[in-house]
Formats: structure tokens, sequence, C-alpha cells
């Protein structure tokens, strides 16, 4: 099944993500797999294993959490980020931090990749799911990231719920990734579309 990206459509792509359904989105960055991340410990989710069935990716390998504000990622840190890069959201930069030992999500791994995407469409979809969003790029593990939208439904069409598309993202750069340090400095893990 395959929709347009619009605002008429939030409630559908968010009403699939609740079910706990893979849902290939377009993000400010390149088009991702998306599935809701479990915060109810629910055994009826667990998007991110069937993320990575589809791709064929490493199990160890951490999924990027999508969150629909810059106020969200302090439910899940302690950490005071600092403001060279807490200015650059919404968009497209991922920062990797502890998370809280409280946090349900303190269970599942000790530190998660957060971003606040640059896309409101987006950012609408994941305020609307009430929980963040697994996000990886749209291929095969080890196969370069599908950027045309003819590619991806052909390849993918019958492995997700759903495609939103929103046109080819031709020369996409990836979210630039960085690792936040004890001592609030940070180190540049990934230079993506955003400069710090």
């Amino acid at each position: 099944m395959t929709c347009s990206k619009s605002f008429e459509n939030i409630t559908l792509v968010s009403s699939l993500l609740k079910k706990g359904e893979v849902v290939i989105l377009p993000t400010d960055t390149v088009y991702g797999f998306s599935g809701i991340v479990d915060l109810k410990k629910s055994e009826i989710y667990k998007t991110d294993d069937k993320i990575r069935k589809i791709k064929g990716r490493e199990e160890s390998k951490p999924l990027i959490q999508l969150i629909s504000s810059v106020e969200e990622i302090f439910k899940y840190t302690e950490i005071d980020l600092p403001s060279a890069l807490l200015s650059k959201w919404p968009g497209s930069l991922t920062i990797i931090v502890p998370v809280k030992k409280d946090c349900v999500l303190n269970e599942l791994v000790p530190t998660v990749a957060f971003r606040c995407p640059g896309d409101e469409w987006l950012r609408n979809v994941i305020a609307e799911c009430g929980a963040p969003v697994y996000s990886t790029s749209v291929n095969r593990s080890g196969f370069p990231v599908l950027e045309k939208i003819s590619e991806i439904k052909r390849e993918f069409e019958n492995e997700v719920s759903l495609i939103v598309e929103d046109g080819d993202k031709v020369c996409s750069l990836p979210s630039t990734l960085v690792l936040l340090n004890d001592d609030d400095s940070f180190k540049i893990l990934r230079q993506g579309s955003v400069v710090l």
C-alpha cells in the first residue's frame, strides 16, 4: 500500500505505526524504515526486530529514534545537551546520549541515538504516535541506500505495511551523527548535512 505525504494522511500513518507495523517514511534526509518504539514493553511490537529482518541487519546494531520535539529528549536523558547541538534541532542531526536509569529504554540499551527531524509532517506523525519512532535507511544491509521511490516500491512494497511517497531523494546526505561525552563535549562520528 502507498499514500502521498500529506497532512490528511497523518492519522493513517500513525495508526499503522501504533499497531506495530513497519512503514517506509520520507525524512529530512533519506527514506527510512520506521516502527514505533515499544515504551509499554508489549510483546506485539518488536518493530526494531521486524526492521532488522527486512534489512538483513545485525541484531546488535542500534536504530536511530526520532522524536517529535526538542523538549522530548529530556524524557529519556538527564544530560544537559550543549546549545551548539540543540540549536540544530529540529534538523538532520542525530545525538547519542545515555538514557535515564529509570527509563524503560534503559532496559534495552544504555545509550540511544535521537533525532528531532526538520520535517514538520514527520514530527506530527511521531507526536500522534505518542512514542519515539525507529528510523533507518531503506536498503538491504550492505547495499546502497535507495533514493528513488520507484526502486523502493519495487524492492520493499510487499514487505512493509505502507510506503509514504514524497518524490525521489537523490544525493541526499544522511544526518550528522555525534556522540556526547561525559564532559559535555561531543565527537562527530559521521559528517552529514549538518555542519558543527
